[in-house]
């Protein structure tokens, strides 16, 4: 039998014992509650209303703008709001209360893809008062992972069909239809395509060893080295251009050239203005009906006497068109040519003066 101190030594440590579990539960109630303020913060109680709770359930955390501010207190259907008939209780700690809108909106949202629900408060664009005890947050709607699903089945449905095309393009070449499927499966064609592989490595090799004109363009040195020389010399052309040199260089540095020219177009300006006013034969004619007149009737006198001519009419015109005319001027001339030869050799012959006396 155990004595009498034993029995109340082993009741203190039970005693001991229950308050260490007492005080460690406690410490564990706190640490859990402490994101919402403690077990004793004062709280305010808010609602919202949805469409659907998306998996939301009662004790799931509330956040505003990513800060877990409460949590869910009940989550049941109101079938007096037809279309949100969801009614989610909320309690969220005073303290955070400087931060909560009339007009800030609530939504269900999800912790990733396969999380838990949880209710986010987000007040970003709320310029609203304090929310009062028991009042009603407006809702804003977030797709659910259902309604990432169901958006995205066209889409799936939509890559489907495109393996789907895919496989049969697959199966028509392995079957060698159409072009592709010759080229893949004809060995006729795999000859010609290797030949001409073929070729069109010789044709890189003769470009590569400097054959024919291309090869030469590629590898021979003259080349660059007649490209260099043509440059240079272009470069020293530009260089005399820039410095004055020759005569397109005056044309670009020499002042004078530019004078000149501007008194050219000056003195042309000045003539064409004396034309324009009527003044000189040119403004006359350009300007003087009657001495246009008289210019167009010489015209037509001169015409008419040049037409005389071709025609044969008076002496010039038979001068032009008949050939004895022609032909005896040029005997007279030549008579001619012959006496002034004679006298020049005998002048005795022809100048001598005879006198007779009665």
């Amino acid at each position: 039998m155990p004595s009498q101190k034993e029995l109340r030594w082993s009741q203190l440590k039970v005693g001991i014992l229950a308050l260490a579990a007492f005080a460690a539960l406690t410490v564990l109630i706190f640490l859990m509650s402490g994101s919402t303020g403690g077990l004793f913060t004062r709280k305010i109680h808010l609602k919202a209303y949805f469409g659907n709770a998306n998996g939301l359930k009662v004790g799931a955390p509330v956040t505003l703008d990513g800060v877990t501010v409460g949590n869910v207190t009940s989550v049941r259907i109101m079938p007096a709001h037809e279309v949100t008939p969801v009614e989610v209780m909320i309690d969220v700690s005073k303290k955070f209360m400087p931060s909560l809108h009339t007009d800030s909106t609530a939504a269900i949202d999800q912790a990733g893809v396969l999380g838990d629900a949880f209710l986010d408060i987000s007040s970003i664009k709320a310029r609203g008062p304090q929310p009062a005890d028991n009042s009603t947050l407006p809702t804003a709607a977030i797709p659910g992972i259902q309604d990432v699903i169901r958006t995205s089945q066209g889409s799936i449905e939509a890559v489907t069909d495109v393996i789907h095309r895919v496989g049969m393009l697959v199966d028509t070449i392995n079957s060698g239809q159409g072009t592709a499927g010759v080229m893949l499966n004809d060995p006729v064609v795999a000859k010609k395509i290797v030949r001409t592989i073929d070729q069109l490595q010789a044709l890189t090799n003769g470009l590569s060893s400097g054959k024919g004109t291309l090869g030469k363009l590629l590898t021979d040195d003259e080349l660059y080295t007649r490209a260099n020389s043509t440059i240079t010399k272009l470069d020293t052309i530009a260089t005399e251009l820039q410095s004055g040199q020759g005569s397109a260089g005056k044309l670009l540095k020499d002042d004078t050239l530019y004078k000149n020219l501007n008194s050219a177009i000056e003195n042309t300006n000045a003539l064409l203005a004396g034309i324009n006013s009527g003044k000189g034969s040119l403004g006359k004619l350009a300007k003087d009906p009657a001495f246009a007149e008289k210019v167009e009737t010489s015209l037509d006198h001169l015409n008419t006497l040049l037409q005389g001519m071709n025609e044969g009419k008076g002496s010039l015109g038979q001068f032009v068109v008949n050939r004895s005319m022609y032909d005896s001027l040029d005997k007279t001339v030549k008579d001619t040519g012959e006496l002034v030869t004679g006298i020049r050799k005998n002048p005795k012959t022809y100048l001598t003066v005879h006198v007779k006396l009665f």
